[in-house]
């Protein structure tokens, strides 16, 4: 059976579904504010901060590159979409009856069940992701896809905004752990209705790319590096630019050390970074078509470089609240152009390879959290910034070589 326009509308109806509502769980789970506010407030220190951003923005997407041969050499994905999004809604359960029951439970528990709990949540939504990305690929007619994508981002917005005041309510209601403990399992709610969405897709079209072994994949891995001079520049982004949104959680703790931030502090925090990333995304929206992803690219860059000199301005927590606005436009910038990159350096047979491919160029994101928590700790945040700001500018240069990407 192929593709027609009557299964192309129901799957389009599906994602959208599934869109919004884990718009509506995404700020009760955000991993910027919330979920390091919550590990500082355990008694998380500068390190654990660092394996924890490390584990939830680098690697997690990292860990794609051994997700991805496994599942290509499926025709058929959904399953694997569907255990992957199970397994992160199990996470956001459990977590959200930890803290609970956390009065109960050590010190060092606490924090131990805090990292299991985020890294299955984390890389089962990376497991996901490659069938996602493939799935959504096949699924939705090619004239429907930018349709799709437009009204995705208003749908995005004006939830992200509710539940983003909605978010920051509870965490005002009370304090921790039991705010946070709210927070998960309203996540959890919401993430559980998204996933509804996924069970009504009609995968049709069967992927055919091949996969024998972990050795044809890393030989497949190189060919594309040979042969597509997309790819490498492409890698070398998103192995800089990808620290740029690994940033937010060092800025949470920052403001815990020196402005002695609460969780009221935080949901503002939250509110100002999804209110940019909202208005980003309006704006993308309005310009759709007009703009190029070099364009961003560039615009995001800037952005991430400046950051850091943001907190120097004599204005206390008043700093923190633009970073976290700044950072809602850097992180949107940076996923839209990312993902539409990726669509145009990549095909419909070989979009599972490229996802997993795309989570080499993690690596440093990867690492880059678990050395800034080090370097803080020894050396203070002085430092860490310079380092970030260095890496950031060195972005730039991959920029200019992908003279490919419009």
């Amino acid at each position: 059976m192929s593709l027609t326009p009557k299964i192309s509308k129901r799957n389009f109806y599906a994602f959208l579904w599934h869109a919004g509502f884990l718009a509506l769980s995404r700020p009760f789970m955000d991993v910027d504010t919330v979920i390091p506010s919550m590990l500082v407030d355990a008694g998380g220190t500068a390190v654990q901060i660092g394996i924890l951003t490390a584990i939830m923005v680098g690697g997690s997407s990292f860990t794609q590159i051994f997700f991805a041969p496994f599942i290509s050499n499926y025709h058929y994905k959904k399953k694997f979409l569907l255990s992957g999004i199970n397994a992160r809604i199990l996470a956001l359960l459990g977590m959200g009856l930890m803290l609970f029951y956390s009065d109960n439970l050590s010190h060092s528990l606490i924090i131990w069940l805090i990292f299991i709990l985020i890294s299955i949540f984390s890389f089962s939504g990376a497991f996901a992701n490659v069938g996602y990305t493939d799935i959504l690929g096949k699924s939705i007619l090619n004239e429907s896809r930018k349709p799709f994508f437009s009204v995705r981002q208003v749908i995005n917005g004006i939830i992200l905004i509710f539940s983003a005041f909605a978010a920051k309510k509870i965490l005002n209601i009370t304090s921790y752990p039991d705010n946070y403990g709210y927070m998960f399992l309203i996540a959890f709610g919401a993430l559980f209705i998204a996933s509804l969405g996924f069970w009504n897709i009609k995968e049709v079209t069967p992927s055919k790319l091949r996969i024998k072994n972990p050795v044809h994949f890393f030989r497949l891995m190189r060919d594309e590096w040979t042969k597509n001079p997309k790819l490498k520049y492409f890698l070398g982004f998103i192995n800089t630019m990808g620290i740029s949104i690994s940033l937010l959680p060092f800025i949470i703790l920052f403001g815990k050390e020196y402005y002695h931030t609460q969780s009221n502090v935080t949901g503002w925090f939250l509110v100002l970074k999804i209110t940019g990333s909202v208005i980003t995304g309006f704006i993308l929206f309005f310009l759709s078509g007009k703009y190029k992803y070099k364009v961003l690219l560039y615009i995001g860059a800037s952005l991430a470089i400046i950051t850091p000199l943001i907190l120097l301005i004599p204005i206390q927590v008043y700093s923190l609240g633009i970073v976290f606005f700044i950072g809602g436009i850097i992180f949107t910038a940076y996923s839209i152009s990312m993902n539409g990159v990726l669509l145009e350096i990549s095909g419909t047979a070989n979009r599972a390879l490229y996802t997993g491919i795309a989570g080499a160029g993690n690596i440093l994101p990867a690492l880059f959290p678990l050395a800034g928590g080090w370097l803080i700790k020894h050396y203070g945040f002085i430092p860490f910034f310079s380092i970030f700001m260095v890496i950031i500018l060195s972005s730039v240069y991959f920029i200019i070589k992908m003279k490919c990407v419009k």
